[in-house]
């Protein structure tokens, strides 16, 4: 049976609309109707609520349906891609708070393979990002994204979700207390998975050059690399000629393709 309950109105207060939250905020709700109210905020074309916890695969909280996930989601999460994205190694080094994804990618993220396998297809120009922290373990990310018709977010919008995270974030938490036991079902270790970048090129590359191979499948440019690393842009394009030669490819994309198959064969 549906599940109904009152939507956030665009005309009312935003104090009416806070209480609409408060008052659903113990209930499987309240994920949905906070995008709704993030909406009265800022415009977006796409929404997305998931969570992060170590060793487990992200979890869904919105949208839960299966209908309403596209192919590229469920690609996004069940072969892995995840793992490559700027934001899953933004929640990894603790980052919180309103961020742009264009602000936390690397500086080739766009002819990263990544973004041609699997991001692009969400058709986003810009995707704001509201990362809470909801446990010693959870986090969970709020992805508002704009297709090419909305453009890139406005300042007074990016303002008003500053504003109102920190609110946000503690009614998130009162959700996750007390409705995280439906989610478990959703759970599946990912050991292995984590482990793959990790893993990819043992015995063959040597672990600089199995540090720079994860940075190049990521997206990262030569220049990041260096940066990253305290090395010079030479010594990083030598490793990376080296790392083709061991692994028998001769570009990125193929790289990539090879990574995929390893990521394949231990999840």
């Amino acid at each position: 049976m549906a599940e109904y309950f009152p939507a956030i109105n665009v005309k009312n207060s935003w104090q009416k609309n806070l209480a609409v939250l408060i008052d659903h905020v113990k209930s499987n709700t309240f994920p949905d109707l906070l995008i709704e109210y993030l909406a009265t905020l800022c415009h977006f074309d796409t929404a997305l609520t998931v969570t992060y916890k170590k060793s487990f695969k992200p979890i869904i909280l919105q949208p839960l349906d299966p209908a309403e996930q596209s192919k590229t989601l469920i690609s996004y999460i069940n072969n892995g891609y995840y793992l490559l994205d700027p934001l899953f190694n933004a929640v990894q080094k603790g980052i919180s708070g309103v961020v742009r994804v264009a602000e936390i990618a690397p500086d080739s993220f766009q002819q990263s393979e990544f973004f041609e396998n699997c991001y692009q297809y969400f058709n986003i120009v810009d995707e704001i990002v509201l990362i809470i922290d909801l446990s010693d373990e959870v986090t969970c990310t709020i992805s508002l994204g704009r297709q090419p018709d909305l453009g890139t977010i406005t300042r007074g919008e990016l303002r008003a979700l500053q504003e109102i995270y920190p609110v946000v974030s503690a009614l998130y938490r009162q959700f996750w207390s007390t409705q995280f036991g439906q989610y478990v079902q959703y759970e599946q270790s990912d050991d292995a998975t984590k482990q793959a970048l990790k893993s990819f090129g043992s015995g063959v590359l040597t672990q600089r050059e199995r540090q720079i191979t994860e940075l190049v499948v990521k997206g990262n440019s030569s220049q990041a690399i260096a940066d990253q690393l305290n090395i010079s842009v030479g010594t990083v394009k030598v490793h990376r000629k080296n790392i083709h030669a061991k692994m028998h490819t001769s570009n990125q994309s193929e790289l990539f393709n090879l990574f995929l198959d390893h990521l394949k064969s231990v999840t």
